[in-house]
Formats: structure tokens, C-alpha cells, sequence
């Protein structure tokens, strides 16, 4: 070999060599190791009783969660709760705090949103199965409850709701009949006037629907109707003339582009939202059984991304291997940068333990 080539040749293996130790995720040149994105954490379970179909909402770095349903066990009959509880994110605790009034009742499959420093809860089921459309200001200040007007659509449950600015939003769900309305709430107006209606809406009609806020418009999406999942999916901007606008579908349904060909397992009923860092979460659920994947959405691309174990980590799932179960009708709790979900059932039971994702960490497989 000529000395032209020979020295060629070691520039090449130099080459070859500086690469792989300029890459420290590898631990060779030839390291098969894969990873998914996301890490989940177990957080401190839920003090108060197991639970489905409850309500929740988040004031600052608390999240609160209320009422729901009990399932039947041998020690105790199937029962409604009106109890609240509150979880310290930065410092993982929960803390009981009043109940709801006896004038409220006991309720499942209600709606909560908070406004400023105050929470709401509203709508929902009681323990004779009437609809309700009672509204409950909730202080954490004083730790008390104040009756607000009723809500202006009338008694129903599996509604959702979501907070824009200084109002509180709730729309859909079910009274022995699907609705597609919406509502907004001023805390602040006058007893007899805090209600008014949101016209514009085109969406299917729809119960467990759910919604997430970005930069002050929601996203609204999932549900179910006559044994159904919708898969329409909404944008509402309260600053605009036109305040609904229809987004492109959560499933596959654009023959001529193939953004959406992995989109088919979005769709369900029963999940729940939250937002980290501008982009949204959609959790848990119930499709074709319950659900382990999660979605995240981004506002600027109009695209969803997830869905396979190839994407995230399903929810759940720990960095130890153990998984918690999935589940349907919990609740999230978000700050803007954490996401939460806690309770629900699984199967015949109800559950009281509490995750939250790390989503920009890698997961070894």
C-alpha cells in the first residue's frame, strides 16, 4: 500500500472513531438500545376514598379534587361523595378540605373549573339519579362554599368545562339526551345573571367529552353519543367574531394526505386533558377497551403525535417496569408545565392512586 493511500485510510478510521465517542448515547457504535419518550412517576395517592366520575380543578400549584362515585363493595353500598381534597404539587401531599354543602348533595359526573383563586363545580348526578344543574363556589381562602346561579342549560351530567381569562365554560353532555351547548360563567356578574349562552358551536353532540387550554383557547375533543366516538375536533377563541372553529378530525379520515394514517387510536370517550408547555395531553379513556397510549397535540401544526409504544410511554408505565392500571373517568389536574391524573376505575374497581409524566424524559426498553 502506498504511503498516499495508507495515510488516507487512517484519517478514515479516525474519523470512524471520533464519531462514536462524540455520540454518549450510545454505549458502542453498534448499541441497539431503544428508548420512548416520556417518564412516569407515582405520586401520593389520593387520602380520601377510591373514586370514579369526580370533578377536579387547579389554583396555582394546588389541584382539588371533588365528589364522584363509589362502586359498590362488601363493606358498603354504592355510594355518591361530596368531599374535596387538595394536592400540594411541589410538595406531593393531600389535605381534606370542606365538604360541600348538605345543600348540594351528593354527586358524580359533575364538572369543575376554577376562575382566579376560586374553584366551581357544577352539574352532575345525585344519589336519587336526578340530573343537576346547582353551581358551587369553593374558597380555599376560608376554606368555605358559597351557592352561584344554576347553570343556564339545565340539569345534566358528563359535561365538560374549561377557563378562559376571568369566565368559566361548560358545555355538552347528557340528561337522557345528547347537547351540544355551551355556557359562560362570570363569577362576578350579578345573582340571576351569571349564566349566558355561547352560540356557534357545530359539533356532534356528546357526553365525557374533554378540554385543554393553550394560550386562551380551548381544544375540544373525544366523547361518546349512541354508542359512538365522536372524532370532530374544536377550537374555541372567545376573542374571535366567529368563536368555533373545526380543526382537522382525530382519526383517519383525509384520504389525500397522511398525517392522520396513525390517528385511530385517538378517539375515545371518558379521557382526560391537560397542558404542559403549550402543547396538549390527551390521557386514558376507553376506545376498544380501556386505554394506555396518550396523544399530545401541537397548536402550531394542527397535529397530534403518539399513540404507539414507539412514541411514549404508556401511561403508567415507571422506569422499575411496574405499570399502573388503566383507567377511564379520572381526573388531571395541570399547572402549565406538570400534568397529573388520579383515580378512576379499572375493570370493577376504583382507583385512588396518582401519576404525573415527565414528558422530555427517555425511557429505556
Amino acid at each position: 500500500m502506498n504511503v498516499s493511500v495508507w495515510n488516507s485510510t487512517k484519517k478514515m478510521i479516525l474519523a470512524l472513531l471520533l464519531l462514536c465517542m462524540a455520540m454518549p448515547f450510545f454505549s458502542s457504535c453498534t448499541d441497539d438500545d431503544e428508548y420512548t419518550v416520556g417518564v412516569w412517576y407515582s405520586r401520593a395517592d389520593l387520602n380520601g376514598k377510591p373514586r370514579t366520575d369526580a370533578s377536579g380543578f387547579t389554583i396555582g400549584n394546588k389541584g382539588y379534587i371533588c365528589t364522584g362515585y363509589k362502586s359498590k363493595s362488601s363493606t358498603d353500598g354504592e355510594q355518591r361523595l361530596n368531599d374535596l381534597w387538595e394536592y400540594d404539587m411541589d410538595e406531593n401531599y393531600w389535605t381534606q378540605c370542606a365538604d360541600m354543602p348538605s345543600a348540594a348533595g351528593y354527586r358524580s359526573q359533575a364538572v369543575g373549573f376554577a376562575v382566579g383563586t376560586k374553584g366551581y363545580v357544577t352539574t352532575g348526578m345525585n344519589s336519587s339519579n336526578t340530573y343537576l344543574a346547582d353551581t358551587w363556589e369553593y374558597d380555599p381562602d376560608t376554606d368555605t362554599w358559597a351557592q352561584k346561579d344554576d347553570f343556564k342549560g339545565g340539569p345534566r351530567s358528563g359535561a365538560l368545562a374549561f377557563t378562559i381569562g376571568t369566565y368559566g365554560y361548560v358545555g355538552t353532555g347528557y340528561d337522557d339526551s345528547w347537547w351540544n351547548d355551551f355556557y359562560r360563567f362570570n363569577p362576578n356578574a350579578a345573582s340571576g345573571s351569571q349564566w349566558e349562552v355561547v352560540k356557534g358551536f357545530g359539533g356532534n353532540k356528546r357526553q365525557n367529552g374533554t378540554a385543554f387550554v393553550i394560550d386562551d383557547k380551548a381544544y375540544i375533543c373525544a366523547g361518546t353519543k349512541n354508542g359512538s366516538y365522536p372524532y370532530d375536533f374544536w377550537c374555541f377563541d372567545p376573542s374571535s367574531s366567529t368563536p368555533f372553529t373545526q380543526l382537522r378530525d382525530i382519526a383517519e379520515t383525509n384520504d389525500d394526505e397522511d398525517y392522520d394514517d396513525d390517528y385511530a387510536g385517538i378517539v375515545r370517550t371518558s379521557a382526560v386533558s391537560f397542558v404542559i408547555d403549550g402543547k396538549g395531553y390527551l390521557v386514558t379513556g376507553e376506545g376498544s377497551g380501556l386505554k394506555t397510549d396518550y396523544w399530545v397535540y401541537d397548536p402550531s401544526t394542527d397535529l397530534w403525535i403518539g399513540g404507539t409504544p414507539d412514541d411514549y410511554t404508556p401511561f403508567a408505565l415507571l422506569n422499575s417496569g411496574a405499570q399502573g392500571s388503566s383507567r377511564k373517568n379520572a381526573v388531571s389536574f395541570s399547572n402549565g408545565n406538570r400534568g397529573f391524573v388520579v383515580s378512576g376505575p379499572t375493570g370493577t374497581y376504583d382507583l385512588d392512586d396518582m401519576y404525573e409524566v415527565s414528558p422530555y424524559e427517555d425511557r429505556d426498553q
